[in-house]
Parts: structure tokens; sequence; C-alpha cells
């Protein structure tokens, strides 16, 4: 294991504490205005969130409407359902509809519940998902913000069997080991490059979860633009199972 992923898995908690959880359940609100322009302002909500911490599947339960969406790649499937349970949506192998579009491409109900879906069971699951089989992760040169802190850097390239946001991206982590930032470029999204940072972490039953990201767009020079915010996301009441 290299030897930066190994300090930084110690510092999350460690890998027997990982590998003993199961599952992560959270109330999770979403904002930005990222949603509104991709043509899902209902997005921007507040949803009751469980993540299997063991294969990539994870639930949301829209507070209010007990709208459920549900994305499991085991069988490459994301579901809408109203809360009586009547489909609303559905695509299996979701990934395939997105050829051809842009960043201005507008999103279906069931598109815009597998980006989401997918993207925060990674989120949740991180930094332990770069211990899975098939997952590289090697440490590249340290970066420095422009308020002057020092990151080291992961650069981790996923396996086609997981499903993310770019095949390899870069997590920057401070001198203790924890999570600061993400870079990626959403491939569903017309691959638009995106600075992802991370803060207020806490520990949940001895794992340490980021509790508040805020997404802004990456420069060419790989400094954010952080005139606005296209995403947030903030969580209370984790749990681990």
């Amino acid at each position: 294991m290299d030897a930066l992923l190994a300090k930084v898995i110690e510092r999350h908690g460690g890998l027997d504490r990982w590998n003993t959880a199961s599952t992560l359940t959270t109330r999770l609100t979403y904002g930005g205005p990222f949603w509104a322009f991709k043509g899902r302002p209902d997005f921007d909500s507040t949803e009751l969130v469980e993540a299997d911490l063991h294969r990539e599947r994870i639930r949301h339960v829209q507070e209010g409407t007990g709208q459920i969406t549900e994305y499991d790649s085991d069988t490459d499937r994301v579901t809408v359902t109203a809360a009586d349970g009547s489909l609303i949506d559905e695509l299996t192998n979701p990934r395939s509809s997105f050829a051809g579009h842009t960043q201005e491409s507008q999103w279906t109900l069931a598109q815009a519940a597998y980006f989401r879906g997918y993207a925060t069971w990674h989120y949740l699951v991180e930094p332990y998902l770069f211990t899975w089989p098939g997952v590289e992760a090697h440490e590249i040169e340290p970066w420095t913000e422009e308020n002057g802190e020092s990151w080291r850097v992961l650069r981790v390239t996923f396996p086609e069997s997981v499903h993310t946001h770019t095949d390899t991206q870069l997590y920057y982590f401070d001198d203790s080991g924890l999570l600061r930032r993400m870079d990626y470029q959403p491939v569903v999204n017309g691959s638009s490059p995106v600075a992802h940072y991370v803060s207020g972490a806490t520990e949940v039953d001895g794992l340490v979860v980021p509790t508040r990201r805020r997404i802004h767009i990456r420069q060419e020079d790989r400094t954010p633009d952080l005139s606005w915010t296209p995403i947030t996301l903030d969580l209370a009441d984790v749990r681990i199972r």
C-alpha cells in the first residue's frame, strides 16, 4: 500500500474499522444552481441516504415527498419510485444514456438520480474505496493552495467496474491525513473540470466522515473559481452500522 494511502486510511478510522462497518446513513441536503441548470430543480433537496460500504449501492428518500431513488452497480440499474412504490422512471446501463451530452444538456429524472447516486456513494465510501481490488493509488507531487496551505496528493485510478466521475482523480490531504479537496471532470457532464472542497470532518463510531462539501469549477492552472458554487452538500445525523 502506498505510504500516503496508509496514513490516510489510519486517519479516517483504520482499515479494520472500515472492514467491519457495513452501512452509512445520513440526512443529506443538496443545494446550488447546478440542479436547476440541468433541468432538475427538484434535486435541490434534503434526502435520507443509505450507502452500502462494501458494494456500489445507494438509496435516497426525499423528505416531504417520500420519493425514492436507488442505484445499484451490480445490476447497473437506477430506479425512481413514488412513496407508494409505483415506478416513475428507470434506466438500465445508465452511463450509456449520456453519450453525446455536453455541459448544457438537460437530464431526465433517472439520469440525475444516477449522477447523484454514484457520486454521493463515492463521497461516503472514500478513502476506504482506495483499498479495493483493482483500484490504484499513488502519491504524486504536493500542491500549494492559493492561501499557502501545502497538501499531499494521491492520484487514484478506478477500474471499469467502479462507476465514478473520471477514471483517474486527484485527492488532496493535509498534514494530519484528512481529505481536503478532490479534482475530477465528470464525463456525464461534458468533462467539466471540478475542484471539490471537503471540510467539517466528524468522527462517527470510529470512522471520520466529512460533513461539508463545496464544488467549484476548476481552472486550467488547477486553481478553483470561488466566485460561485454550483453544488453544495451538507451532512447531518451520520450513523454507521
